[in-house]
């Protein structure tokens, strides 16, 4: 669908628009600091774009279509080759009309595309004689722009010498990854500045910072390459006839960053078709990616095409961008609820003022914990930043801080448990009650008794209060003592009913001891993790004895969660000593214990899984399942993925080798089939697997 341009009724909103405009984009060039979004911003243009079309004899010397940068921004260096901006489309059906126009300009179908993502940062040229980078320059207005030589050394992917002798100009983008923003706004905070709102704003205000006492890292990437005027002739008559692709494939070979190190590597396609095809790989694997992208940079690939479309003032006419959805909206921040979990863990939840991000109207935000709201200087009544991606959970960046008006108030932490009133242990960045599992005991019970946990049927939320009411359970191995004669003291407790959950909690007592530490609720872990670490240990007498070493040989536990893992256990030994002594299962069928000569992750269930068909498989499940798979929950499902050697998963990435889509797939399914993926109906895979279904 194509993005819809702002509405101007009139002259005097038309220049209002124009002013606001270039206002707008005099503040993203030089420092990231705008008062519009990305896609505020677009609309603002788009609309001005379509007033003046209808209006050309009152067009604004000041208006910002056909300029570069919107013509807000100047520079005092003179680019060798203009530097020019791009023009943007919004969906196939744009991009087909904009692939027709450049056959027509070139006379003949474009015989060859290139197809890479548009990073989110900021473009500069790179200029290095005999091999040593000497220059940097911003894009400025296209013909000149600022020089920033002063960042050289300071950027990741930017060799200060190339791996030959040459002299050339780079030109690519320079950003920050999620990981180099994090770590910037932790450094900034540190020494009292106000966090960046944007990985883009915080990578174009450290690019032009000249006096900081602190620096912070930043990546470039590559995606051009051109003589300068000194250039040897042998070798500007290279690169002035190769083709883009070749071109990049030369710029890595020199040893510059380029997108052929990511998940979205620059490719080709031959046709309108595959252009598209990968515009869907490349959105599809956005939310995964480690860094910004907000569109699909789409050029023509051969120099000859190039030179026979030419360029306009502000872009080529043989690349454009297609733009993806914004997942990056300003809004405000209303309030901040405290919530307790399960576990007793109290999680800050931001309340917004309604946005629409990529289809979604977003109304709560996370916000980690108490010291991420500290670190980012988050106040009542900020203008925020708020990301979301696929089906990432919506979080707040930063505060717009530049757009402060001085009645924004401070968050005022709880200094008691919000649901409780006990204390609160402060001693970890989550902050839990005092009281812990026992605050929020009923929601713990209620957890375990689940269908993917213990699945003692009979045992809702209702019961359990009564139970906890009447002082019969204090945890949850009180389950497993509960006499006929206590169920039957309860009110609307008949015989029938008693006896039916008597036999159901005895039967849980069967459960596998997968299903059993995930009733437990360690944080840190789910179904799945619970799951590995029961397959891997066999044992729940071995996973109490492995520490923080042996914990981190289980696929997907890192130095940071195995620590804490072992430290929960072990608060939890009281509570698993009282459940063994019920006579509740503490072991994996069919799983063996690590021996000292397994080498590796997981490797027990690895020697378990060696057999199975899905063996080596990353496998999601999606939609309704229906034959014999109809009556299983998903957690059922993962387990028989598991039994029968693959691993399950609940998000698609390039990872995955099979989706399981069945009745209403919807989004899981269509970023499966962008990416490639094996897709399987439920009855294919319930054939698949018929040697492990139960």
């Amino acid at each position: 669908m194509t993005t819809p341009g702002a509405v101007i009724v009139d002259a005097a909103a038309y220049a209002q628009a124009v002013e606001d405009a270039v206002k707008a984009s005099a503040a993203y060039y030089a420092g990231g600091t705008s008062v519009l979004d990305d896609d505020a911003y677009d609309r603002l243009v788009r609309g001005i774009a379509a007033w003046e079309a209808g209006h050309p004899d009152q067009v604004l010397p000041d208006s910002p279509t056909g300029k570069v940068a919107g013509g807000a921004v100047e520079g005092d260096v003179p680019h060798t080759v203009a530097m020019l901006s791009l023009d943007n489309v919004f969906s196939p059906e744009e991009f087909t009309a904009w692939s027709a126009s450049l056959a027509r300009r070139t006379g003949h179908e474009v015989e060859r595309f290139s197809v890479e993502p548009k990073l989110d940062g900021l473009a500069i040229a790179a200029r290095y004689s005999h091999g040593r980078l000497r220059q940097l320059i911003t894009r400025g207005d296209g013909t000149a722009g600022e020089d920033v030589s002063h960042a050289i050394g300071t950027i990741e992917g930017l060799p200060d010498q190339l791996a030959e002798p040459v002299t050339v100009e780079v030109r690519g983008e320079v950003l920050m990854t999620t990981a180099q923003f994090e770590q910037a706004n932790e450094v900034r905070t540190a020494h009292g500045g106000q966090p960046f709102a944007n990985p883009r704003g915080a990578a174009a205000g450290t690019l032009r910072a000249k006096e900081r006492t602190y620096t912070v890292p930043m990546t470039f990437f590559g995606y051009s390459l051109l003589p300068l005027p000194d250039t040897e002739t042998a070798l500007a008559a290279r690169l002035g006839g190769n083709a883009h692709s070749e071109l990049m494939t030369q710029a890595a070979a020199y040893g510059v960053n380029t997108t052929a190190t990511t998940a979205v590597p620059g490719t080709t396609a031959d046709s309108v078709e595959q252009v598209l095809a990968r515009v869907r790989e490349i959105a599809a694997l956005r939310p995964d990616l480690p860094f910004g992208i907000d569109g699909i940079v789409i050029k023509a690939d051969l120099a000859a095409d190039q030179q026979a479309a030419g360029s306009g003032s502000r872009a080529p006419r043989w690349a454009i961008a297609y733009k993806l959805p914004a997942v990056e909206k300003i809004t405000r921040l209303l309030e901040v609820e405290w919530n307790v979990g399960r576990t007793g863990v109290i999680a800050p939840r931001a309340v917004l003022e309604p946005v629409e991000i990529d289809g979604a109207t977003i109304t709560y935000a996370t916000l980690h914990n108490p010291a991420d709201i500290t670190r980012r200087d988050l106040r009542l009544g900020d203008h925020v930043m708020v990301h979301r991606a696929g089906d990432v959970i919506p979080r707040i960046e930063a505060p717009v801080a530049h757009l402060r008006t001085g009645d924004e108030q401070p968050i005022v932490f709880p200094e008691v448990c919000p649901r409780c009133g006990a204390g609160i242990d402060t001693s970890e960045q989550r902050w839990r009650c005092a009281m812990g599992r026992n605050c929020h005991l009923v929601a713990a019970l209620s957890y375990a008794a689940g269908r993917d946990q213990l699945d003692i049927e009979g045992l809702g939320a209702t019961r359990i209060v009564q139970l906890v009411d009447a002082g019969l359970v204090a945890d949850l191995a009180d389950l497993f003592t509960l006499t006929r004669e206590q169920l039957l003291s309860l009110e609307r407790m008949g015989d029938t009913s008693t006896d039916n959950l008597i036999t159901a909690i005895a039967a849980a007592k069967a459960q596998p001891l997968s299903r059993v530490l995930c009733a437990l609720g360690v944080r840190g872990t789910g179904r799945s993790m619970s799951r590995r670490i029961a397959r891997h240990f066999a044992t729940m007498d071995n996973i109490r004895a492995a520490d923080a070493e042996a914990m981190q040989q289980v696929e997907g536990i890192g130095t940071e969660k195995a620590p804490s893992i072992v430290a929960e256990l072990a608060e939890l030994t009281p509570l698993i000593n009282k459940l063994a002594a019920t006579g509740v299962n503490m072991t994996e069928p069919g799983a063996t214990p690590p021996t000292p000569a397994a080498d590796g992750p997981d490797s027990s269930m690895e020697q378990e899984k060696a057999g199975g068909p899905l063996a080596g498989m990353t496998v999601v499940v999606t939609g309704a399942m229906t034959g014999v798979l109809e009556n299983l929950s998903r957690n059922q499902m993962n387990e028989l993925i598991e039994r029968a050697g693959g691993r399950s998963s609940s998000s698609v990435s390039k990872k995955t080798t099979l989706v399981v889509a069945g009745e209403g797939a919807g989004s899981k399914r269509a970023k499966a089939e962008g990416l490639g993926i094996r897709l399987a109906t439920p009855d294919e895979f319930a054939t698949l697997v018929a040697d492990f279904l139960k």
